[in-house]
């Protein structure tokens, strides 16, 4: 809560944070008597909510116009926000950057991931003080054509620019590394990893883990400069822009959720043509790290549930090179710009990726390898000539391993199958990195090992195993071809994954299952995103087109997406690029020199060897850094070295601090919640979308469809939100029919409680036509409630099940309706004998159904085949396991 305050309201204002559940507080006065400085100062003290209301009391009291009169109150609400992104200067003073709107995403181990929904800018200095100048207008217009509300990520406690590898394998450090780390940072608090420290020897304490955050891939970290070191850090709050997706895996009723996050770097950033290659500092265009991760949410802690994820990379060719596009070309030349004998660029790149990833490194190339005139062969010539050269000084073991495949080429041909070709190169590929799963080999796989997990690869430790190395995919663009690659590799990688679980027998997923359709569904979302964050315009080649099953009008919506990103290429990337120079601080504005606008190009901004000579040059044969090569195959970051414990802060905490308490966190008892607005019920991507509309068909998630057994049409796109039923309302819950007004459903959030805007329609949703007009959605057609209650009820009755009795409705039934349910096998209801006496709220002792003689025929029969004594098969058998096979396989 920002509040505004002093005098007239000119001095200052006050920053007032607060944990979930409002029991702590932090407070941070921000001066607005500076023109152009930022003054903040922050007590570092921990406030009581009674405590805080006292402070912010006597603030007001004591600065009201005339004492005692509350219409000149001295304190006033000035905006309540979510969180902090940071603070920006242009020409003239500060401005403070707050979210104030945000939506939950996704959730890692009861972890929260929020999206960015909107954002507000407050200028600090009053305007007593306030110094204007002519330009601070355009520069603020161009700081705010960066869309914070467009895919912009952040969460409160996890660390969304490391991978869940890096975080879990720093939680699981040596016990006396931490009791050493312990005494040096005593005197602050933090909020991550919140329950997941670990347990001292004998005693109630336990050690929290707070880890620098890797910078690559925050995109506000120049906004927190100015005051990183001078507030807590639980003020700071790093964002990501990219990509988070997550869906709902439903095998059997156990719940699997599947992420997909993907991290955009921050060096080296900007639009399709004005970006391109890599910079002096072995920064890569349009670099992308994306992490899925699968885990079961039965079990929500890091600690005792079961976790896994793969890490895959995409970047464009590191060499010096580009593409004119004042030529106004559909494909503008490419040409090298600076000749690169010793590969000192790629030799920082690949130095980069050795540190995070560990060996082997492997590059997938995607580019034409055959052309009439030379154009992407240019960027596949200098790339081989570049790793042939980097390869020679490393061991054999640890070597990069360069895989070229022209996918175009085989796209063309009509012999190839161009998936069963990137299949191959999949499975190779995951068997030369492993993947990360935080638990030992399941009894089963370890009685009956899969012939291809013996042959796997990666790092095996006591607690499971790490991924070593990574695949780095690029084409031209590395959008369209890339995607689809990436996919295949993560369709390979997420057999693994569910197989390292136990959650199937081979480690094999079959395309035209629930689960893969749900995971390319999550692909392509990731890939459109992407893709119009660097291209302009969304996929034009899926992997339906690849896999040759897309409609016919999927050719002209190709050629719509190709006009769109030649556009966007065309006559709005400069404008974007200079926003996105803006935000992430390569260019600062400075009175006196040239404005963002007048400069020619950025090329001296992204090149900083072009302003001044480095004092230290690299070594041309020994290019990678100290250290590294002694920890392979092991990436040098997450290894335990004096290095790296400089990047942690440790803390002792008690086990039942409030602080660490991730199940109040999670479950929130202290706020009044819905379950339509429960995350985990409210997930829209959900194997329930793709399940057969037939009950009788097989609900496994892993069983191959036909096009028409599936709950959601293979072919078609997604139901737009007019078309989503906004609540669910199942039998035992649904409201009593409307009156003919119509019906508000539509409420605001004001608590900022997590909410979708879209829900995956039930399969028991009463069917309900919803029209939207403006801000309130009104039901305008109802079906009959209670002949849908009927059904419900006969249902439960002929399985034989429990049932709870509907309670009065304040509106009449239909008569008719209650004869009929009252003459229809009422024999056949288990009785419910109340054990309490009090009628409202009760449990009850439920007396076990009897069962027919032919029940108990069935049950001996199976009892002795369980024994070998099997009986002679009759007519109706075989007439039975016809009809099966029949309705099996036919």
């Amino acid at each position: 809560v920002v509040l505004d305050h002093g005098k007239l309201q000119t001095l200052r204002y006050f920053l007032v944070g607060s944990n979930p559940a409002e029991t702590k507080y932090r407070v941070l006065k921000i001066d607005r008597t500076e023109p152009k400085d930022l003054v903040i100062i922050d007590d570092k003290h921990v406030y009581t909510q009674q405590e805080v209301r006292e402070l912010l009391g006597r603030l007001d009291l004591g600065n009201r116009t005339k004492i005692g009169q509350k219409g000149s109150s001295g304190l006033s609400r000035a905006v309540s926000a979510f969180g902090v992104v940071g603070f920006v200067r242009f020409l003239e003073g500060y401005y403070i950057v707050l979210i104030t709107k945000r939506r939950k995403m996704a959730d890692i181990g009861g972890h929260a991931i929020y999206k960015i929904e909107d954002t507000n800018m407050i200028y600090i200095p009053n305007d007593s003080v306030r110094v204007t100048h002519p330009d601070e207008a355009r520069y603020l217009r161009i700081f705010q054509n960066v869309d914070l509300s467009s895919n912009f990520y952040f969460s409160y406690s996890y660390d969304l620019s490391h991978s869940l590898q890096y975080n879990l394998t720093v939680l699981r450090m040596p016990l006396e590394t931490l009791k050493t780390e312990t005494t040096q940072t005593r005197q602050e608090s933090f909020d991550i990893f919140e329950d997941e420290g670990l347990s001292t020897q004998g005693g109630s304490g336990v050690f929290g883990i707070c880890s620098k955050p890797y910078e690559k891939y925050v995109w506000n970290g120049k906004l927190l400069d100015a005051v990183k070191n001078t507030v807590h850090r639980d003020w700071l709050l790093y964002i990501i822009h990219g990509f988070c997706g997550q869906s709902k895996l439903l095998i059997y009723g156990r719940p699997i959720y599947v992420t997909l996050i993907a991290r955009r770097s921050s060096k080296f950033a900007g639009t399709r043509f004005l970006k391109r290659g890599a910079n002096c500092e072995g920064d890569v265009a349009n670099e992308v790290e994306t992490e899925q991760i699968l885990y079961d949410a039965s079990v929500m802690s890091f600690s005792a549930g079961s976790y896994s994820s793969y890490v895959q990379v995409r970047g464009s060719v590191p060499l010096y090179w580009s593409q004119d596009i004042s030529t106004m070309m559909p494909k503008p030349p490419i040409t090298l710009d600076q000749a690169d004998p010793f590969a000192h660029v790629a030799a920082l790149h690949f130095d980069q990726m050795l540190q995070r990833f560990g060996s082997p490194i492997i590059i997938l190339n995607l580019v034409k390898e055959r052309e009439k005139r030379k154009h992407e062969r240019i960027l596949s010539e200098e790339l081989v000539a570049a790793v042939t050269y980097l390869n020679q000084f490393l061991p054999p073991e640890h070597a990069i391993i360069y895989i070229p495949w022209d996918m175009a080429k085989y796209t063309k041909s009509k012999l190839c199958n161009v998936l069963d070709r990137l299949n191959v190169i999949a499975e190779s590929v995951v068997k030369k990195t492993g993947f990360f799963v935080n638990r030992p080999d399941s009894y089963c796989s370890i009685l009956r090992p899969d012939e291809k997990w013996n042959e796997l690869g990666g790092y095996v430790v006591s607690t499971g195993r790490l991924q070593t190395g990574v695949l780095r995919t690029n084409c031209v663009d590395c959008l369209d071809r890339t995607n689809t690659a990436q996919f295949m590799v993560g369709k390979c990688a997420l057999a693994y994954q569910l197989y390292s679980l136990g959650l199937i027998d081979k480690p094999n997923l079959q395309f035209d299952t629930d689960a893969v359709r749900l995971f390319e569904e999550l692909y392509e979302d990731h890939g459109d995103t992407l893709s119009l964050q660097y291209g302009g315009s969304q996929l034009v080649h899926r992997v339906k087109t690849y896999r040759k099953i897309a409609p016919w009008t999927q050719h002209s919506k190709d050629i719509m997406q190709t006009l769109s990103r030649y556009y966007s290429n065309a006559f709005s990337d400069a404008d974007r690029q200079d926003s996105i120079n803006l935000f992430l601080g390569v260019f600062k504005p400075t009175e006196g020199k040239p404005h963002l606008w007048e400069l020619p190009t950025d090329f001296y901004l992204h090149h900083k060897n072009t302003l001044s000579l480095s004092q230290t040059r690299r070594s041309y044969t020994y290019w990678w850094t100290t250290g590294v090569l002694k920890h392979l195959p092991l990436p040098f970051d997450e290894v335990t070295c004096a290095e790296n414990r400089c990047k942690l802060t440790v803390k002792k905490f008690h086990k039942y601090e409030e602080e660490i308490d991730i199940h109040n966190e999670f479950f929130r008892p202290y706020e009044l919640s819905s379950f339509d607005e429960t995350f985990c019920l409210a997930m829209t991507n959900s194997t329930r979308d793709f399940m057969p509309k037939n009950v009788g068909i097989d609900p496994s998630p892993f069983t191959v469809r036909k096009p028409d057994e599936t709950g959601k049409s293979v072919l078609g796109n997604k139901s737009n939100r007019e078309e989503t039923v906004l609540q669910r309302k199942t039998a035992a819950s649904a409201p009593p029919p409307p009156s003919e007004e119509a019906v508000s459903s539509s409420s605001e959030d004001d608590s900022g409680t997590d909410k979708e805007d879209e829900g995956a329609v039930s399969q028991r949703s009463t069917p309900v036509k919803v029209t939207d007009t403006g801000d309130n959605t009104k039901i305008t057609e109802v079906r009959n409630y209670y002949s849908f209650f009927c059904v419900i009820f006969f249902h439960l009755l002929n399985l034989g099940g429990l049932f709870v009795q509907l309670g009065q409705s304040q509106h009449k039934q239909d008569k008719s309706s209650q004869q009929f349910c009252s003459k229809h096998h009422l024999d056949r209801v288990i009785n419910l004998i109340p054990i309490s006496s009090f009628s409202q709220d009760n449990i009850y002792e439920v007396q076990p159904p009897r069962s027919d003689r032919k029940s108990i025929e069935i049950f001996h029969a199976h009892i002795q085949a369980g024994r070998g004594n099997m009986q002679p098969l009759g007519k109706d058998d075989f007439l039975m396991y016809r009809e099966y096979i029949r309705n099996r396989y036919m």
